[in-house]
């Protein structure tokens, strides 16, 4: 049974998000979404200040049996990433939620983020 926090917000393609104190959106992947994929092997980082619009593919994990786009949740700028991830793709699979997140977002309407799922919703979702 996948992790689930009730903290967060969540997509449909298996992205989770979490508001920062500082307005920053921290992403990442859900454990559902690094089950699936297996043990990740390389991450591709988006680019710092890449201004991103929602639904576009901003970057990819890969994983012993496919490679996978993460895509951008709502439309913002990326402000950061977690270089941790370029040596250690696999921190994903081992704390999808807090060390193995991808990239941080400053968004350009923070009321987006109430438009995603609750974790009910995503519970509900990966049931089907």
């Amino acid at each position: 049974m996948s992790e689930i926090p009730s903290d967060l917000r969540y997509t449909s393609s298996h992205e989770w998000l979490r508001q920062e104190d500082d307005g920053t959106v921290t992403v990442g992947i859900t454990d559902h979404a690094q089950e699936l994929l297996g043990d990740l092997v390389f991450v591709e980082l988006p680019e710092v200040d890449s201004q991103i619009v929602e639904g576009e593919a901003c970057c990819v994990v890969e994983s012993v049996k496919a490679a996978s786009d993460v895509y951008m949740p709502i439309n913002g700028e990326i402000v950061d990433t977690n270089q941790q991830l370029v040596d250690e793709p696999e921190i994903i699979n081992s704390s999808p939620y807090d060390d193995g997140w991808i990239f941080r977002i400053k968004p350009d309407d923070m009321d987006d983020l109430s438009q995603l799922m609750d974790s009910a919703a995503y519970e509900e979702e990966i049931e089907e």
